[in-house]
């Protein structure tokens, strides 16, 4: 029998706990309304009537909003409290995990585009599916019930029911312009109420240097004689940690982390589709660069409160005995998942509580809305559509909108599996299932990319047997689950000596082994297989006037004659450069708004194709031969070869 000691004679749960009052439930409200009108007029703004207008928000989205619903997409709920969580429960090291080309509408078609045949398609869209399903959408509902149970006192499935029905109205009426418009103004809620609640919390705590003192002897009154329980790790604010004894190994960070990390942010279907989206490549890219410097933001606005939460209710958030522990949040393994909702309930004055509640739910809606947006599309353009390969887009609309609310059944039928699978720490159960599925499509999806020989053979027993691996180790995990601090470790040595990020390596390297030896010994892939998926960014965007040919254009464009009359190589090769730039992005004096984007395959007005022979100092058609069918051979055509 456990013998649990005092380390103080403070009692072990602090008393009555603030709930939401009038104001709060206005600004809940007013966010509810804001959410909605937004929702409603991106229907109204974009034609949802094709599968490009629903599911890629018709290609028109600019990096701003492109880059702020990415970085909503990533950052759920799930961050808030599963980041906050790990900063309370041992330092900063979990920091470390934050710091358009092909004509493609999923991950899954561009795999089927590179590699041929169908089986890989199907493998990865019914992956993706599960890990959706089971994982994103489960760690988000644990993550929002956390926060709900805690802030409104509410019937857990209640609350989610009304959560999920809003998400999946605007998700299914909308689509994927819905979804980006409204994951643009949920940043700006978040930042705000995540910003004014870091402010807070170092008020109270007495700044950076009492945060520093003060972790350290966040210690509950109740804990385990004889044991660790309940104390702060002394690498608390270390970021690269022991390789061997520590809970985050820095060899692992550096290179175990790295692969999932490549898997989310190049393929995962709900990053991939906001950057489908974007106008342009630029966009594309501008968005992408917006995102990366917004997550710079999680350390500041959830891992350090956090830690200050553990530093103010030690006895709730860094509670070391198990009997208290379930008392508190109904979890015996720890409750460092409450440091946030914590601080927002017992910190924030009235108002801001409401604001913060809003942010909590904001952060959990512009989640669920990309997963059920993306799961849509895979669904529907990777499954159903290689069932009814002839389904009209009518159809194909109705089925996406129809598998949303399918999702939505099983995410509520899930939330049990949910409450019963809990861990101590959410953030780090999200990134050790990460590290057993993800590595072996990363290394598919970049090999993919970057060898070209890469063949279907290699990449789809590579994918089977990683994820078979993966999986092997993910259901050990279940079987044993981490032991109570108190208890002896009598895991499998490969549960419990094989850390999760090191098993990613191993993982990693496993399948590279495999996918590499494995098309070299088979046959090589079909060219058109390659170069259909591995175009150059001046191949994949050439624009033009909607009023005029590209031919037309360059008439006008005082450069391109200037160009023509200049010998020097390294002059002309400036010169080029500004005219792809002005093709771009328009020239000076013309209306950008009539610019419009070629893909690859596609045709200008009055053009046999953009292919057909050479550089845009050519006017080529089909064969290489200008408009008005004069060869090339037959000199400069008006306004094209003249230095006037």
């Amino acid at each position: 029998m456990e013998e649990t000691f005092r380390t103080s004679m403070a009692p072990p749960l602090p008393g009555g706990q603030a709930t939401l009052e009038t104001v709060d439930i206005v600004v809940l409200v007013l966010y509810f309304v804001l959410v909605m009108a937004v929702g409603l007029w991106s229907m109204w703004r974009t034609k949802r009537s094709t599968v490009d207008g629903y599911f890629l928000a018709g290609k028109n989205m600019t990096w701003l909003p492109v880059g702020a619903s990415l970085f909503a997409s990533n950052v759920g709920s799930g961050h808030f409290i599963g980041l906050a969580g790990s900063g309370a429960a041992a330092g900063i090291a979990a920091i470390a995990y934050e710091w358009s080309v092909s004509r493609v509408t999923t991950m899954p078609e561009y795999l089927q585009k590179r590699f041929g045949g169908k089986r890989i398609q199907l493998f990865i869209s019914i992956l993706y599916l599960f890990i959706y399903i089971f994982t994103k959408i489960s760690v988000d509902m644990y993550a929002g019930a956390v926060f709900i149970q805690r802030a409104l006192q509410w019937n857990l499935y209640l609350a989610v029911g009304v959560l999920l029905c809003i998400t999946a109205v605007y998700t299914i009426a909308g689509g994927l312009a819905a979804v980006i418009y409204t994951d643009a103004v949920q940043t700006c809620i978040m930042l705000a109420g995540a910003l004014t609640l870091m402010v807070f919390s170092f008020a109270e705590v007495g700044g950076w240097e009492a945060l520093l003192q003060g972790y350290h002897n966040a210690i509950p009154s109740v804990r385990v004689a004889n044991s660790t329980c309940g104390l702060p790790r002394d690498d608390a604010f270390h970021l690269f940690r022991d390789p061997l004894t520590s809970d985050l190994p820095w060899p692992g960070i550096f290179i175990g982390m790295s692969i999932p990390s490549m898997w989310y942010w190049c393929s995962d279907q709900v990053i991939v589709q906001r950057s489908l989206a974007a106008k342009t490549l630029s966009h594309a890219k501008g968005g992408s660069l917006l995102a990366a410097y917004l997550k710079i933001l999680p350390f500041f606005i959830m891992l350090l409160p956090g830690m200050i939460s553990r530093i103010l209710y030690p006895d709730e958030v860094a509670c070391g005995d198990p009997e208290v522990c379930t008392k508190v949040c109904g979890n015996p393994v720890g409750c460092s998942d409450i440091a946030y909702p914590k601080l927002v309930m017992d910190l924030l004055p009235s108002g801001l509580r409401g604001l913060m509640m809003a942010v909590m739910i904001a952060a959990l809606m512009s989640s669920l809305t990309s997963i059920f947006n993306s799961s849509s599309t895979i669904f529907t353009m990777d499954l159903w559509r290689y069932s009814r390969p002839r389904a009209s887009e009518w159809e194909l609309m109705i089925v996406g909108r129809v598998f949303v609310l399918v999702l939505v059944v099983l995410s509520v039928l899930w939330i049990p599996v949910v409450q019963a699978s809990q861990g101590g720490q959410l953030f780090i159960y999200i990134q050790s299932i990460s590290t057993y599925l993800q590595p072996p499509v990363a290394i598919v999806f970049i090999l993919g990319c970057f060898w070209k020989r890469t063949n279907e053979k290699g990449a789809f027993w590579g994918l089977a047997v990683g994820l078979l691996v993966g999986c092997v180790r993910m259901v050990l995990d279940f079987v044993y689950p981490s032991p109570l601090c108190s208890q002896e470790d009598s895991r499998p040595a490969v549960v419990k000596d094989v850390h999760y990020l090191y098993f990613s390596t191993m993982l990693s390297f496993l399948t590279l082994v495999l996918v590499v030896s494995i098309s070299l010994a088979t046959e090589k892939p079909r060219p058109e297989q390659v170069s259909a998926t591995n175009q150059t960014a001046t191949d994949s965007l050439v624009t033009y006037h909607s009023s005029s040919t590209l031919t037309e254009i360059k008439k006008r464009s005082s450069l391109y004659k200037m160009r023509n009359c200049i010998r020097n190589p390294s002059a002309k090769v400036v010169l080029n450069g500004l005219c792809l730039v002005f093709v771009l992005f328009g020239e000076p004096g013309e209306p950008s708004h009539l610019v419009h984007q070629i893909r690859p395959g596609e045709n200008a007005p009055g053009r046999a194709g953009i292919h057909g022979g050479g550089g845009y100092g050519d006017t080529g058609g089909d064969g290489g031969r200008p408009q008005g069918g004069a060869s090339r051979r037959d000199g400069p055509s008006a306004g094209q070869r003249s230095c006037t």
